[in-house]
């Protein structure tokens, strides 16, 4: 078995083909494929892989959720704007968009990294979703990808009646009420290839409580710690 056949071995078949999937998910039919196929190739497959369209499509999203809050939440401040704003833009949350649209089948994955489970890592579906954006925005300019990423995260962006805050600054702020020293942060565990790491991160307020937990990135796994602690500390 060869070609992409031999790439999909041991994963789910596209139900579509990849022009009708980019037609039916973004609304708009692919004038030349080459940048979607591309924005769906890691780096274990081949060296034209979808960092460079990760990069724009990532300066993508952020403008358009930008001028969308801006536009949804009129009355707030530049720091409440700028944590919504953080939220909406994770690795984490490009990744539940991308299994929502259906990526996975389509994407274009050498043995080792297929292997690995890379189909399935928030990193990888992540950077693939901000990839697509980015083809998208090259191919139809940025009506078509403003109207995808407000249909995609429009739950998302009503899913907190108030502006998020973020775990750590909200476990530094309780630090400094209580007269406690700031949370000091460390990696304790680092497992898994190089395309989807696992992180285990313990955060600690100095004589008084510590916590732990993992993720995919040092971010993450400092965020999800943060959360942790600050959970045990408010019971």
């Amino acid at each position: 078995m060869g070609g992409r056949e031999g790439e999909r071995a041991g994963t789910v078949l596209p139900t579509q083909t990849l022009g009708g999937w980019i037609k039916t998910t973004f609304g708009e039919k692919p004038v030349d494929l080459t940048a979607f196929e591309r924005a769906l190739t890691h780096g274990s497959q081949a060296a034209a892989n979808y960092e460079r369209l990760e990069f724009l499509g990532d300066r993508v999203l952020g403008l358009v959720i930008a001028e969308w809050l801006y536009e949804r939440f009129g009355s707030e401040a530049e720091g409440a704007l700028s944590r919504r704003l953080n939220a909406l833009v994770t690795g984490a949350m490009c990744a539940g968009v991308a299994r929502e649209v259906g990526v996975a089948p389509y994407l274009r994955l050498g043995k080792q990294a297929r292997d690995d489970g890379a189909a399935d890592s928030d990193n990888v579906l992540g950077d693939v979703m901000e990839a697509l954006i980015g083809a998208l925005y090259l191919q139809s300019g940025l009506a078509p990808v403003r109207a995808f990423i407000r249909k995609a995260w429009a739950s998302r962006i009503e899913e907190h009646a108030q502006a998020p805050q973020h775990p750590k600054s909200a476990l530094q702020e309780w630090a400094a009420a209580n007269n406690r020293k700031p949370p000091e942060y460390e990696i304790t565990d680092r497992s898994g290839p190089n395309h989807a790491p696992k992180f285990v991160v313990t955060v600690r307020i100095p004589k008084l409580a510590e916590a732990s937990a993992p993720g995919t990135s040092k971010g993450a796994a400092e965020t999800a710690a943060a959360a942790a602690l600050l959970e045990k500390l408010r019971k």
